[in-house]
């Protein structure tokens, strides 16, 4: 049984990045209680997970996550699908997806695939769902254009282990109740610019705040658009950590990050060599850093 953890099988955000592959674009894959689920199948998703060097396994997903529609999350969700249910001749798995993913005139979720799953579930504002041996529930749904919804994923109530372990701040414009509601031991966040801008985006500022108040064990920063990759991500990550005194990391493509301990009190990143127990600390050396998928030096440097 894989032990729990998160392979970034992307890192990359917004349209030019995801166009032109300067990042990869292919989600975020959790493993937890021996559920696998894929967030977000971005474009190459499925071609990231087959290359991986963590052998990630379509057929062994019990789901798949979709924040919202746009492409750079949406894109290769039918491939995995397909995947997933080796091309409808097994039954299996769920998909999660808003509303406005289904259905209306421009689904993005092909509707001869749809048999193919065991099921296809809506999301909604508040509500909880399961897949596996995962419990996740929605909060809020997020000022962001379409219908977009994040996510807290933790173990089910009586399964032993404690609290929120991860939760995912999809993309979204700043709101200060955003910290209250996806408080978990590692927080990953959708931050695209690097400064302010009129896009329904988080920037750096923004996030540090959400960080400062949430007080995770580990603060994970993605979804990185072209602002951010030119002021170096790692450093940006590195920065932060100096500034809130907690544990801030910057995503690379093939990235993983594993989580010890009954309680998670313990968190490991392969990327970085660090193991991070409870209370705040300084940011990893990133000048450290390699991909975990090897072949290229982190962060695109």
């Amino acid at each position: 049984m894989r032990s729990d953890s998160i392979i970034f099988l992307g890192s990359g955000g917004a349209r030019i990045v995801v166009a032109r592959q300067v990042r990869a674009s292919g989600g975020i894959w959790l493993c937890l209680g021996g559920t696998e689920l894929l967030i977000d199948p971005g474009p190459g998703a499925l071609v990231r997970a087959t290359a991986s060097r963590h052998r990630l396994d379509p057929t062994r997903l019990a789901g798949i996550f979709l924040s919202h529609r746009h492409l750079d999350h949406a894109g290769d969700v039918n491939n995995m699908i397909e995947a997933m249910t080796m091309g409808g001749t097994e039954r299996r798995g769920l998909l999660f997806a808003p509303a406005d993913a289904l259905e209306g005139d421009d689904p993005v979720v092909l509707r001869y695939l749809r048999p193919f799953l065991e099921g296809v579930v809506t999301l909604r504002e508040g509500g909880t769902f399961r897949a596996g041996a995962v419990e996740f529930s929605c909060p809020v749904r997020h000022r962001h254009r379409g219908e977009v919804y994040g996510a807290r994923f933790s173990h089910p109530a009586g399964s032993g282990h404690a609290g929120t372990l991860v939760s995912y701040v999809a993309d979204t414009r700043y709101f200060p109740e955003l910290a209250e509601l996806y408080r978990a031991d590692v927080v990953i966040f959708n931050v695209v610019r690097y400064e302010q801008s009129n896009l329904d985006h988080l920037h750096v500022p923004e996030v540090e705040e959400l960080v400062k108040t949430m007080r995770p064990r580990l603060s994970i920063l993605s979804h990185f658009g072209m602002t951010i990759l030119r002021a170096r991500p790692w450093v940006v990550a590195r920065e932060m950590s100096e500034r809130t005194g907690c544990r801030v990391v910057a995503a690379t493509d093939g990235m993983r990050v594993e989580m010890e301990g009954q309680a998670k009190s313990e968190v490991r990143c392969q990327k970085c060599g660090w193991r991070k127990a409870d209370g705040g600390g300084r940011g990893a050396d990133e000048g450290r850093s390699r991909i975990a998928d090897g072949g290229s030096q982190a962060d695109g440097r």
